[in-house]
């Protein structure tokens, strides 16, 4: 019986080291995804304030186009919606 014993916790004393570098890997991880998550807002924020200022020509001046305009400010907005939308999921998958 305490051969058995011995094996036993020999046996889960050699995969100690394993969990060990699982759990640093996934400190790593959220250690990422967290400075990603604070980030991100603020990078996308930027790119709609760029985005909007590439297609305020079209709302003013003596050119002034509001159906263009209108038209490439909404395919802005779905293409970043759609960015957001995959890196939520891809966030919620990961961690």
């Amino acid at each position: 019986m305490k051969k058995i014993v011995y094996g036993l916790l020999i046996f889960l004393w050699s995969f100690t080291p394993v969990f060990a570098q699982i759990g640093g890997i996934e400190d790593s991880v959220n250690d990422i995804s967290d400075t990603i998550r604070a980030v991100f807002p603020i990078i996308l924020g930027v790119i709609f304030l760029v985005g909007f200022l590439f297609n305020a020509g079209h709302f003013f001046g003596e050119n002034a186009d509001l159906k263009r305009g209108i038209t490439r400010v909404l395919v802005f907005v779905l293409i970043a919606g759609a960015v957001v939308g995959i890196f939520t999921y891809l966030i919620g998958i990961v961690v």
